[in-house]
């Protein structure tokens, strides 16, 4: 008969908690708990507890609550004690940040045009890697630090990027470990690329830009080049540890020699007084264009660069159809985009201007300058000019991986 009673008890307590569970607080829960306890002579903490799920250490810290005098009592709006609550895991522990962005590193992708970035690992088997490296932590929270970050999980079906190359993995797995050895060891460590042309003119810029209602900024109709002002290649040159960058804004074709010649700007004007005890170079770069992997006269105006700056310079290629992964898109090329975004790019002034003005909380710093050197195409480089070459290949993709010596 007693259990009978404790049971009607519960089931009522429980209907009750059903309606008004969605208008409660931890604080007002709290009390509801308390005082529903004060209604039963016996087992009253007991009832609740089955009934609601609450637990009794919280039960009880109700009851204190309630017998408060009011000058005691916190106010309304405010839930716990002033640093009240759990610490997050990235504050208990701040080498955990670090630990998560270098397993993502080698796997982070993304549209170049946005600083949104997005990874191919899931939150389970990330937290499954810091698990293993001694870390406290769950697929949940890997999942809301992700968040926090402007990562985002994607499927499978649009990771795809042209025709996957089954050794792409390993080649972006040697590009980290390369570009993580390189900076250990104080040596440069760049990421190259063209980005595309520009008309130079009154001519429509895409995004939004703040201006007066009702007044946009007026530009032509149509966007066919000016045959005087013509159009600008700008060429970047990212320096990952700095977090610095140089872009040549290139009036000609984008040829090996413009790129080679953008990378030998950066060398004088940055990277000679940025690192003075360097004696090897690693270039990041994409596996076509100018910069190619294949590209005969690129690495012919590298051994060039070789032997003017006493560099050793490396190279890693990323396969064809990944340049979406290439440190300089995401890291400056997007931010410049976004400075210049809804404004006309009228002259070469203004181009190099809006580049050299990109900042971003970080502290990225962008110089530019304007290369008005004209470009001759389709140079041929013979196979006895080719073997004049001082290269070094690796084992593993000889086209992707090599190293360009200087000629005594």
């Amino acid at each position: 008969m007693k259990d009978a009673k404790q049971e009607q008890s519960i089931r009522e307590v429980e209907e009750k908690y059903k309606y008004l569970k969605p208008y409660f607080n931890e604080k007002s829960r709290r009390a509801w708990a308390a005082v529903e306890v004060k209604g039963f002579a016996k087992a009253g903490k007991t009832i609740v507890h089955k009934a609601t799920g609450i637990d009794y250490k919280t039960i009880k810290k109700g009851e204190v609550e309630i017998n408060l005098p009011p000058e005691k009592c916190m106010p309304l709006d405010q839930i716990r004690k002033k640093g009240g609550g759990r610490k997050k895991l990235i504050e208990k522990d701040p080498s955990l940040l670090k630990a998560l962005d270098a397993l993502l590193d080698p796997s982070t992708r993304g549209d170049p045009e946005t600083p949104l970035r997005w990874t191919c690992k899931s939150t389970a088997k990330l937290a499954a890697e810091l698990i293993a490296q001694g870390k406290k932590i769950t697929d949940k929270t890997v999942g809301n630090i992700l968040h926090s970050l402007k990562y985002s999980l994607q499927s499978n079906q649009k990771t795809r990027e042209g025709t996957d190359h089954p050794d792409r993995n390993e080649q972006f797995q040697l590009i980290h470990d390369s570009s993580k050895k390189f900076q250990q060891e104080g040596q440069p460590v760049i990421s190259v690329d063209a980005k595309k042309k520009e008309n130079i003119g009154n001519y429509k810029n895409n995004g939004r830009e703040w201006m007066p209602k009702g007044k946009p900024e007026v530009v032509n109709m149509h966007d066919f080049p000016d045959k005087k002002l013509g159009k600008v290649t700008p060429y970047g040159v990212y320096d990952l540890a700095k977090n610095e960058g140089w872009v040549d804004v290139g009036i000609d074709h984008d040829t090996a020699s413009f790129a080679v010649d953008s990378i030998r700007s950066w060398w004088r004007n940055l990277g000679k007084d940025r690192y003075p005890n360097a004696k090897k170079l690693l270039i990041t770069a994409d596996g076509g264009g100018s910069n190619g992997s294949r590209n005969r006269l690129w690495k012919f105006e590298i051994q060039k660069l070789a032997d003017e700056s006493g560099l050793t310079i490396h190279v890693r290629h990323f396969p064809r159809g990944t340049s979406k992964w290439n440190k300089i898109e995401h890291r400056m090329f997007s931010f410049i985009s976004q400075n210049w975004r809804g404004r006309p790019l009228i002259s070469r002034a203004v181009v190099i201007d809006l580049i050299a003005n990109t900042t971003t909380k970080t502290g990225l710093k962008i110089f530019a300058g304007l290369n008005e050197r004209l470009y001759k195409t389709g140079i041929k480089i013979s196979n006895s000019e080719f073997k004049l070459i001082k290269l070094e290949t690796m084992s593993f993709h000889p086209e992707w991986n090599y190293s360009i010596s200087p000629r005594l």
